[in-house]
């Protein structure tokens, strides 16, 4: 089964910029979404940004400060994120899934596959 695994957490600064990365075990197909979701303490998991071959999803915390991106030949998703604030601050994990819409993975959590979650808190 193939395996998702994220990279690129940890402490920064509000107004800072972290970039993650998420690599999948094996090849993904092009039909596959894939996108980011966090969990703050306390918080249930959110859909942050899902990427597919004719979409992209942010949710509105994010617009304009977060940027994901895809590289096929890598099996890869990154997120940039920029301006980061405070509660910015959760576990971010790598989530897939087959043939769905950007909206059904990151609104509906229509998720197939994780990551195992990494680390992001941003704080002075």
């Amino acid at each position: 089964q193939v395996q998702f695994v994220e990279s690129g957490g940890g402490l920064v600064q509000p107004g800072g910029s972290l970039t993650l990365s998420c690599a999948a075990s094996e090849n993904i197909p092009d039909y596959y979404v894939m996108g980011w979701f966090r969990q703050a303490p306390g918080k249930e998991r959110e859909g942050v940004s899902c990427i597919s071959s004719n979409g992209i999803y942010y949710a509105d915390s994010v617009k304009g400060r977060l940027t994901i991106s895809r590289d096929k030949a890598k099996n890869t998703v990154s997120l940039q994120m920029n301006s980061l604030k405070p509660e910015d601050t959760a576990v971010y994990f790598c989530a897939a899934a087959n043939s769905v819409t950007v909206q059904n993975l990151c609104v509906r959590a229509y998720v197939s596959y994780w990551g195992q979650g990494t680390q992001v808190t941003v704080s002075s």
